[in-house]
């Protein structure tokens, strides 16, 4: 680690110093973070997490590191592979300054946000295809169980009303071929 990179580490704002806190073994801190042991393991092979060892060659957390591991959990919600994470880790350690460092943060939760506002957009526009839909398919009770698998799209019980595309496209697949007559 580079002399500015140290220079860079900033205590997280608490009440308790984690000084004063007992280490945690990999399994107590697997278990406070809701993770497993080998992805404990995983991110410390992967430099994302350091440890040190106790005299019986047991890892050992302090207890920042309960806060790292639900920082590289949100991460991974937000859709960041473990390489990605170790590129952010990486280079925020490289910055030259503090501001520089907390800028490629901004820069990267600025994009997520971004993304995450399109695909909670995606996902209401779904829900709302979902809800026309089964609000659609709730006339399709009373219907010919033979007219609901050919002609439902022009019901007379839905006044003429196109029906979703998530009903619509069941009855927009391959259809079998008519059979074709015999030539003798």
């Amino acid at each position: 680690m580079t002399a500015s990179a140290s220079r860079l580490r900033l205590p997280l704002a608490s009440c308790d110093d984690p000084a004063d806190q007992p280490p945690l073994h990999v399994g107590d801190l697997a278990r406070e973070v809701g993770r497993s042991v080998r992805a404990i393991h995983l991110y410390e092979e992967l430099g994302l997490l350091k440890s040190a060892r106790s005299k019986g060659r047991f890892r050992l957390f302090d207890a920042d590191a309960v806060m790292r591991v639900r920082w590289i959990a949100k991460l991974q919600d937000l859709g960041l592979s473990l390489g990605e994470i170790q590129t952010i880790i990486r280079s925020v350690d490289e910055a030259a300054s503090a501001p520089s460092a907390m800028k490629l943060l901004r820069d990267t939760y600025r994009d997520k946000l971004a993304a995450t506002a399109a695909q909670i957009a995606r996902l209401r526009a779904l829900e709302s295809e979902l809800s026309m839909s089964l609000s659609y398919l709730e006339t399709c009770d009373t219907c010919d169980p033979a007219r609901l698998m050919h002609a439902c799209s022009s019901c007379d019980l839905h006044d003429c009303r196109p029906p979703p595309e998530l009903v619509a496209g069941v009855h927009a697949g391959p259809r079998p071929a008519a059979p074709q007559p015999e030539n003798r």
